[in-house]
């Protein structure tokens, strides 16, 4: 699979580049674009006035232009947090789109979003501050209702981005439960 994907407001950190490592090694073409231009931030606070400096749609033309060159190829976009919102986006804008692999985190659903029975699958520690069991149901119907075929995988006691080694977050069982289902999820794509 050609897989897009985008990092956390925490930057292009190691993880996200151990993350795409991981998918190269199990067979998949990754790129990894740095929305942030080098920046990389030690807090979800820092991160975040960042991210909102630079705005929401500068963001998202960050990544569409990452994403064009290899979008005739059918990606797969996925993203940590706030790369996962940025994925879910181009994802449902995308007709080419081969699935959507969303890790800690969701985005709003446009009202005209519609896609063909998208393959979509959802990862989230539970709780999570930043996505709510409300937010999470809503999400969930919004992705039915856009055409959307979705999984939701829940991981109780786990911080938000718990997948990052390097966060205070991090679960390593929850992490290493992740990778295994969402390989898995890949790999059926790619055989679809």
């Amino acid at each position: 699979m050609n897989i897009m994907l985008f990092h956390s407001t925490y930057g292009l950190r190691p993880a996200v580049r151990d993350a795409a490592d991981r998918l190269r090694a199990a067979g998949h073409e990754v790129w990894t674009p740095d929305l942030f231009e080098g920046r990389t931030f030690g807090t979800v606070e820092e991160g975040m006035e960042f991210s909102d400096g630079i705005g929401k749609e500068e963001l998202l033309k960050r990544a569409v232009l990452a994403a064009a060159p290899y979008s005739e190829r059918g990606l797969v976009y996925a993203g940590f947090s706030l790369g996962a919102s940025v994925a879910q986006t181009l994802a449902l804008g995308d007709d080419r789109a081969r699935g959507l692999l969303l890790l800690h985190g969701t985005s709003d659903i446009a009202p005209n979003a519609h896609v063909d029975e998208l393959p979509v699958q959802l990862h989230v520690a539970e709780p999570d501050p930043f996505e709510t069991d409300d937010w999470l149901g809503a999400w969930y119907l919004g992705m039915g209702r856009a055409g959307a075929d979705v999984e939701v995988y829940r991981y109780a006691g786990a911080g938000h981005l718990y997948t990052d080694p390097d966060l205070p977050d991090h679960d390593a069982q929850a992490a290493e439960a992740t990778w295994r289902v969402a390989l898995g999820f890949l790999d059926g794509l790619r055989s679809a």
